[in-house]
């Protein structure tokens, strides 16, 4: 089972993408949710809270889009999926003492050494290994159907 929601995945994905593309200029929500198979209202909010976090930096105007607020090697994956969790809605749910005594101390020593792993990947890693790919060019299309 997968730790990470599809929500981090795709702000990991659009931050990468924003890497790969930008090249000078920003990178229009509209360009990047196309190549992504998504409506730019499912990733705008996301793409807000990344701006909010000082990952991306917004652009405005005509040609304005996303660009990466910081160096590749200055970003890492565990950063993008904390700005992308944070930015879901917190609902209070009250937790069984099974939960709380056992479960969750049982989980959280697993969590803590998978965001350990997660900030040594760098975004910079991502970049490279998505050009090694193919995922560069601008015909790139990858379906990330939430």
């Amino acid at each position: 089972m997968p730790r990470l929601s599809d929500k981090s995945l795709l702000a990991i994905a659009a931050v990468v993408d924003v890497a790969v593309h930008a090249r000078g200029t920003p990178v229009a929500a509209k360009a990047l949710a196309a190549r992504h198979g998504l409506p730019p209202r499912r990733l705008e909010p996301v793409l807000q809270a990344l701006v909010h976090a000082g990952v991306l930096k917004g652009v405005r105007g005509p040609r304005g889009g996303y660009e990466l607020a910081r160096e590749r090697r200055r970003v890492s994956v565990a950063e993008i999926v904390r700005v992308a969790e944070g930015a879901e809605e917190e609902r209070e749910i009250v937790l069984p003492p099974l939960v709380t005594e056992v479960v969750q101390p049982a989980v959280a020593a697993a969590e803590e050494t998978f965001d350990a792993a997660l900030d040594g990947v760098t975004l910079e890693d991502l970049c490279r290994a998505a050009d090694r790919n193919g995922h560069g060019s601008e015909n790139d299309r990858i379906d990330f159907a939430i």
